[in-house]
């Protein structure tokens, strides 16, 4: 009976740590063994979450890292909460960034390779999550000693949304003058490798100030010429095209005096600055084919039903008598007008839109054709396809 007992006891013991979540309240170590004199396999950096393997032991407690490492950590790091009197104990060894660097809030390091795949587990052939670019900051709490095995670089222990890639290809932030000597020096017929180089400083340069863009694409517009590949041409020349309108780059007061007035026609209506009266809106386009609602939990909408007809999208609210245009499709009926020589309509190129508006627009080498233009409380998302213009969102912040 006395042995069913302490069975009982200890699975309990069990139980309570796989709910409890536990932190390390310093910078520390996975040691292979109860002592700091022996080997270890990783760093830790203060705020780390640990799974808890086993009771206190001499001091010390068996937990699993974030990366699925397991080892030992002093019992004396271990918290169940961060406390902002806590008296860390800094490792001057650590690689392991501290955050508030103007990148990152929060522990960090690093990607240093263009088009880094993050994935779902620390496995090469694991679902891919992301793309992640040179200069990228990740959330790194646990760092391996070996470059070669797994880092979470979500920063906790969450499967749902975990992401790894291999510690080798993160580090202390690429320096942008250092790539472009990197790229200078190479021989002209190494293309291979002025491609590689070219395409993290690209990545960089998008990661830092737009005054990096052109000396950028001037490095990669070489390779890209050596490699005479039609697509890369051209999507190369459209953000080179980018670099320039973003290096002429107007003041958020200067591109919201721009945009405060805008207003959709749709097939000949003039929304009034993006607005409609319910009753005005059913008058011009008839009763939704469709209608729906839309989560908003930060109440950005006049309200969660939304009517959804064949060109555009509108949220509204049936009992104030008020409708907000959300979502347009642009063809030869619709356009968005900011003034009398400045619309977006079905005729507008991409080519076309940045030559005009480049020095007005967000834009991200993460997400190609699609640009955004500032307004007071919100922004035009506005998405290219094949060449043309397509569609015109309504972003309001939260």
């Amino acid at each position: 009976m006395k042995k069913y007992f302490l069975t009982a006891l200890l699975l309990c013991a069990v139980m309570m740590h796989s709910q409890q979540r536990y932190f390390l309240n310093s910078d520390t170590r996975l040691y292979t063994s109860t002592n700091a004199a022996g080997d270890f396999l990783g760093y830790f950096k203060y705020g780390a979450e640990v799974q808890l393997l086993s009771e206190s032991k001499n001091g010390w407690y068996k937990v699993r890292s974030d990366n699925f490492s397991e080892g030992y950590v002093p019992e004396n790091f271990v918290a169940t909460r961060l406390n902002a009197k806590d008296v860390k104990t800094i490792d001057r060894e650590n690689p392991i960034l501290e955050g508030n660097d103007n990148y990152y809030g929060g522990n960090h390091l690093f990607v240093l390779v263009a088009g880094l795949k993050a994935r779902a587990l620390p496995d090469k052939n694991a679902k891919i999550r992301e793309i992640l670019f040179t200069g990228d900051p990740v959330a790194v709490n646990y760092l391996p000693k070996n470059p070669d095995e797994w880092v979470n670089i979500q920063g906790r222990i969450d499967e749902e949304y975990a992401q790894y890639t291999l510690g080798k290809f993160l580090g202390k932030r690429p320096d942008f003058n250092s790539l472009l000597k990197d790229f200078d020096q190479l021989n002209f017929n190494a293309v291979a490798e002025r491609k590689t180089i070219g395409e993290r400083i690209v990545e960089l340069a998008w990661n830092s100030d737009n005054t990096t863009l052109a000396p950028a694409y001037q490095r990669y517009y070489e390779v890209v010429k050596q490699l005479n590949d039609p697509k890369l041409l051209s999507d190369t020349e459209l953000n080179i095209a980018i670099a320039k309108g973003l290096a002429k780059h107007k003041t958020s007061e200067e591109i919201t005096a721009f945009s405060k007035k805008a207003e959709f026609v749709l097939k000949g209506v003039k929304t009034k600055s993006l607005y409609f009266s319910q009753k005005d809106l059913v008058k011009a386009f008839g009763n939704p084919p469709k209608k729906g609602t839309v989560s908003d939990e930060c109440g950005i909408y006049l309200s969660e039903l939304f009517y959804y007809y064949p060109d555009f999208e509108a949220s509204v609210d049936e009992h104030q008598n008020k409708a907000e245009i959300t979502r347009v499709f642009i063809n030869e009926n619709n356009k968005l007008v900011f003034s009398p020589t400045h619309s977006l309509d079905h005729n507008l190129s991409e080519n076309a839109f940045i030559e005009k508006y480049g020095a007005y627009i967000g834009a991200s080498i993460k997400s190609p054709h699609l640009y955004s233009i500032q307004v007071e409380d919100s922004e035009f998302r506005i998405k290219f396809k094949d060449g043309k213009l397509f569609t015109i969102e309504i972003i309001f912040y939260c």
